[in-house]
């Protein structure tokens, strides 16, 4: 039973979105030092690399991260590849077979990003996105969890963060960050568990997919 790694490495490089604070890890103690063990100082947003939004980050009252619940984080997971578009939108989703779902990871050319060798240092402003039409679809169909290959389900410089809320008011968590380059499209089953920050309003998570027999 193979197991995916989707989580993108947070480093001093990993991009971060324009006008969130930059990463910085730096070790405060070294054994090469003198020291007695590795120590390093972390600093970075809540919405860094691999990450869970919950509502409380656009919704007033909404649930905060540690209020989310694991039957939702773990469980069957559906992988769709949707080609080269450049947004996500209802065509698209009305399109996906998704009957019985109730989580879905959409892989897009934005996993490319992430790829060792074509990968970059520097945050990308053209990835591909939803839009509202295609998170209210999302919404419609039922659907508890979803994922996206970038650092954000929304529009880069967008007017009204309207997938978000679409998304996040109808109280669906969002997976921002994923790398699903090594994906196939499929079924599997998703493990997704974010620190536990009191009343945050997101955090980083290591996620992994597990292969599932049918």
């Amino acid at each position: 039973m193979k197991i995916y790694d989707v989580t993108v490495s947070i480093s001093n490089e990993t991009p971060v979105y324009p006008g969130d604070p930059k990463i910085e890890i730096v070790r405060t103690a070294t054994i090469e030092g003198g020291d007695i063990a590795n120590v390093s100082h972390l600093s970075f947003s809540s919405h860094t690399g691999t990450h869970v939004d919950p509502p409380s980050h656009f919704v007033r009252g909404g649930r905060a991260l540690d209020e989310l619940s694991l039957n939702v984080l773990i469980g069957r997971a559906r992988v769709v590849d949707v080609g080269e578009v450049s947004a996500i939108d209802s065509t698209v989703v009305e399109s996906t077979p998704l009957a019985g779902v109730t989580r879905v990871l959409f892989k897009t050319r934005n996993s490319r990003l992430w790829r060792e060798e074509d990968g970059t240092k520097e945050f990308v402003k053209d990835f591909v996105y939803l839009d509202e039409s295609g998170a209210r679809a999302l919404v419609e169909r039922g659907i508890k969890l979803v994922g996206i290959d970038y650092l954000s389900v929304e529009k880069f410089d967008f007017d009204a963060p309207s997938a978000h809320l679409e998304l996040l008011g109808a109280d669906v968590i969002i997976v921002e960050g994923l790398d699903l380059s090594e994906v196939s499209p499929g079924d599997y089953e998703l493990i997704c568990l974010p620190l536990k920050i009191r009343d945050g309003d997101g955090a980083p998570a290591r996620v992994v997919l597990r292969e599932v027999s049918e």
